[in-house]
Formats: structure tokens, sequence, C-alpha cells
């Protein structure tokens, strides 16, 4: 594929790429950044000699343009990182704790040599204590890893080996920033926050080995408007008067700032923002509604790869860009699509105002096309049980996806974007929908589910949802869930010099500006419009925020150069998607 820079990989610093602190959910004074350069080898096997020794730039995959390296990691190799490290002098407290934000697939890890711990699954975060490895002076990090990209038991989102069409390159390996922190005894491990939209109130929970007594202050704007202690298990609530509330929205992204301290005096900040994500009825349809008000959600899928760091963005300030860009053509909601991004998009989208969805990670043997490709076209819908069907024929797969879809609403449910989860798109992996979205409900009940996105729909979950491509646009509100076009449009607009394939993937494809334009604004104006009316239709997300490898359907191109979509123009047409 042709090799194409975005302006921030082409000027990437390899020595401390992405050095923002990773979690702006729950930070701390304490951060080492062990993102740059580190020694890689590949081996045949498990066995670690040292042989083929290069070096690539953490923390992008060996595939993207980014790593300086140029190899696809296969089953049954692995790959061996390697690097030193200094603790800062007077960083070091009572225990040492290492991250990462993603490696992609199944990990081990050793500090001098010691085994540490390791982790299974490519797309979360975990954390390792290292304060028994460490010595004074100089450590020695090192991460052996392997990756199964087609089948297994982990999700594996969008990546194949055979790459083509909407399927994208696999990637391995660390794709996230590591980095190292020093905690007390007695540290929070994690913290959970729900604004009360109606009561005016946040309701609060401390995690730590011993969390009782947690004192939480809350800031608006540096003022202090709330102080209060928690109870015996680290839970407590926080009242909002009046004259400090100020709700959250895409229009005015107000957020408050949070400090919670522990007893042993560990300290953390965080923020939160108040609103509500709901369904309310509006003018006899269920429709979704932001801080109990109908609002239409005008969204675009995002897939989240970049042309030169493919699931890592080059930097913090691209994944602004992204969600500005699509901010200024007057987007107010992304629909974030098989993939979790590192922590920090999310932060953006909360400070910035873009609502988001989270699609879960999907994962499984291979899907039967006449199952996920055939009969949805023409209306057929199937049971969902576990089977060979939909890649679920593995009862191990189907466990580890429940277990992914409870760590994944732990690290993102304090995000204030976060508007809808979406545990299923187009049958891809889907069993259980129903038993499913009940399980997600459990676990927060504070956001609407869209349990079945795109068809093989179990007349469950929130939405009615749709995915129309390559027809028109023609819905009907069942009277039960809220009406949504899910996924549509995808019209391809190539442009010379920024694609990295010959191929072209699209579901209509233009070779004129102004034609595109005018299509483009037509099938809003025609099909989608009307819907809002006539059935309550509640949020239409298009496809897509950027070209993909060989999809050239984005409204900006790979490498994020050219924006296609006149700005004035999509934002008058936005003006006019509302209830």
């Amino acid at each position: 594929m042709k090799q194409l820079y975005t302006p921030w990989g082409e000027t990437l610093d390899k020595h401390c790429p992405l050095p923002e602190y990773p979690r702006p959910q729950l930070r701390r004074d304490s951060y080492v950044n062990l993102n740059g350069v580190w020694h890689y080898t590949v081996e045949d096997g498990e066995e670690y000699t040292k042989k083929n020794t290069g070096t690539i730039v953490v923390p992008f995959s060996p595939e993207s343009l980014l790593s300086g390296c140029d190899f696809q990691l296969q089953s049954g190799e692995t790959l061996w990182y390697e690097r030193t490290f200094t603790l800062p002098e007077g960083f070091r407290k009572d225990r040492v704790l290492l991250h990462f934000g993603a490696v992609d697939q199944s990990c081990r890890v050793l500090v001098n040599d010691k085994a540490v711990g390791g982790h299974e699954g490519g797309y979360l975060p975990f954390t390792l204590d290292i304060t028994d490895a460490l010595t004074d002076g100089e450590n020695r990090l090192t991460v052996a890893v392997t990756d199964v990209t087609d089948g297994g038991v982990h999700a594996y989102g969008k990546q194949k080996y055979a790459r083509g069409g909407i399927w994208y390159t696999a990637q391995s390996g660390i794709w996230q920033t590591v980095w190292l922190e020093s905690v007390v005894e007695n540290y929070i491990t994690s913290i959970q926050l729900t604004p009360d939209f109606d009561s005016r109130r946040l309701n609060w929970k401390v995690y730590a080995n011993d969390p009782a007594g947690a004192h939480v202050v809350i800031r608006k704007n540096g003022e202090c408007i709330a102080e209060d202690w928690g109870e015996e298990d680290g839970s407590g609530s926080s009242l909002i008067r009046d004259e400090h509330f100020r709700a959250w929205s895409p229009e005015d992204p107000f957020l408050y700032d949070v400090e919670i301290e522990i007893r042993g005096g560990d300290r953390v900040e965080s923020y939160f923002g108040m609103r509500k994500f709901s369904v309310v009825e509006h003018n006899g349809h269920r429709v979704l509604a932001l801080n109990n008000q109908p609002y239409f959600q005008h969204g675009l899928l995002d897939q989240g790869y970049w042309s030169d760091g493919l699931y890592t963005p080059p930097s913090d300030e691209a994944m602004i860009w992204d969600i500005q860009t699509m901010k200024d053509l007057g987007f107010n909601m992304l629909r974030k699509h098989i993939k979790i991004e590192p922590l920090r998009w999310y932060y953006h989208c909360d400070r910035l105002g873009m609502i988001v969805w989270q699609d879960m990670v999907s994962g499984g043997d291979n899907f039967k096309p006449l199952y996920t490709q055939i009969l949805p076209f023409i209306g057929i819908h199937v049971n969902d049980a576990p089977s060979n069907k939909f890649g679920r024929s593995n009862a191990d797969t189907c466990l580890q996806f429940e277990s992914d879809l409870d760590e994944t609403v732990q690290l993102l449910y304090n995000c204030v974007s976060l508007g809808l989860w979406v545990p299923f798109n187009e049958g891809w992996g889907q069993f259980d929908a129903l038993r499913i979205t009940e399980r997600l409900r459990s676990l927060d009940d504070t956001r609407p589910i869209d349990h079945a996105s795109g068809w093989h729909d179990q007349r469950g979950g929130d939405l009615k949802s749709h995915h129309v491509y390559y027809k028109p646009v023609r819905l009907k509100n069942d009277g039960k869930r809220v009406l949504a076009l899910t996924e549509f449009g995808g019209y391809s607009l190539p442009v010379a010099d920024h694609y990295t394939t010959d191929k072209r993937f699209g579901y209509r494809t233009y070779t004129d500006s102004e034609k595109w334009h005018c299509d483009l604004e037509k099938l809003y104006e025609k099909e989608v419009l009307p819907h809002i009316t006539a059935q309550g239709l509640s949020a239409a997300v298009y496809t897509q925020v950027s070209d993909v490898e060989d999809e050239v359907n984005g409204l900006v191109t790979y490498d994020r150069r050219v924006v296609k979509a006149d700005a004035a123009r999509l934002r008058r047409l936005a003006a006019k998607l509302k209830f």
C-alpha cells in the first residue's frame, strides 16, 4: 500500500510520541511516560534468542508507518519488546504501577527478567504492580506479545490478515501509551461518577482497599461549590445547588472538576458533566432525549483509523482535529465503530461537546455471509442463539465477549459524552442480544442501548435500528422503540494522491465534487428529513468520518489533509435536522 503520512505523523517526535497524561478521567500527580524507541525481536515460537533485533516506536503497531517497522506479526510468532528505564528521584512511594493502554492481543511482562504479569485481549487497559521486581538505578522492561487476528476467543474488530473492502490491515503489539505511576499503600483503584440530572446531584463511588471516609470536592471554574465525605463503602452524593447548576450539551459542553482523597493520602482528580441521556415521548413517537428534551442526533460512523498510525492516533492534536472538524461540519455525534479509543479521545469529546455512541468490539469465528450479508438485505431477521451462523459456536468466545463488555462499561462509564451503547453490529458475532442487553443495562442504566445495530433485530433494546445502503431510505416506526438510521450513505469521492490502495470501495462512487455534494444534500433532504416529522426518526449516522484503506467514502481523506465536504453547506443541512 502507498505510504501516506498525516500532518502530525510527518512531524512525529519518535523519542516522545503521545506524551500527554493518558487517563484524564482519573489523574494523579505521578507520571513517567515510557513511549518512544524500544528494541524488538520477532521469534518463531516463545523462545527469546534476541536474533533479528531492530527498533520500534512505541505505541505504534509494527504494521504502521509510525512504528518505523514494516512487518506483519503472524500467528505462531512472538514479538518481544525491550527497553530500560530509571525512576526519577523522588518518584517512588509505596508501590510502583506499570500501565498499558492496550496491547494486541496476548502478552507477558517481565521486569529485570522477573515475571510481573500479563494480559489477554487487545482493546482494554491493564495495570501491573512491579514494585517487588525493581532495582535501584536502571531497570529492564520486557514484553512478549502474540496475536491471533482471525478467529480465537478474543475480539479483533475490523482487522483481517486478508484485508480489503470494509476489512482493514491486521495489527499487533503495543498500540496505546505505556506509563508508570507511584502510589501509597492504600490507593484509589477507580471511581464511578453518576450525574443525577433531575435531582441536581452527583452520585459517586470510590474503590480502594479502604475507601471509607473519602473526601470529595467539586469545583466550578475553580470555585469550590460542594464538599462531602463518603460512607464506609466509599459511596456518597453531592448536591449541585441551582445557582451553580449548568447542564452539559454539545452546544455548551461545560465540565465540573472533582478532587477525591482517601485515608493514607492518595488523591486523584477527575471531572463530570451534568447531563441525562434518555428516551421520551414526542409527537406520538419515542425519541432520544438529552437533558429531558427531544434531541436529534446527527452523527457519523467513526472507524478511528489513521493512514500512518493505523489504530493509534499520531498525536493528541490529531484526535482533537478529527472531533472539532466534524463539529465544524455540523455533526453532534460520532458512533465509535468496533473499536475502543485511548481515553484522551473521549476526554476531548467531553470537553468539545461531541456525543459518542460506543460499539462493543466484535469477535468470534468466521461469520456466515448468508446471515451477515444476504438475508438482512431482503429483510429477513433470524434468532440469534449462539451458533456458527454469526461465528459464536464456541462458548468460550461468548464468555470472553461478556467479560470484555463488563470491562468496557467500567472503563468508559465516567465519559460524559458517551450517550448510547451498541453491543452488536450487523450480526458480527451476535448472540443472545436480548440477554446481553439486560446484562448491559444492569451495569449501566443511565444510557440507551441499540441491541442489534443494522439487522437481526430481536425486538429489544431502546432502538429500532436500520442500516440502509444501495437503496432509498424507507423506514417505519414500530411504535415501541426509538427509530434510528444507524448507518447510511457511504458516498465515495476519491481524492488523487490521498488514498493508499488502487482499489476503491463505497456504496456510490463519484468523480465530481459538486455532484457528490448535491447528491449528499439530496439524500438528507429527500430521505432523512421527511422521516423526522412523519416517523419520529431520532438519529442518523452517515458513513463516514474519513477514508480508510480501500474505503474512500469519508468526509475527509485518510491522511486528514483534505476535507472533501463544504462546511457551510453541511452546517445549513444540519440546522434542518431537529424535532
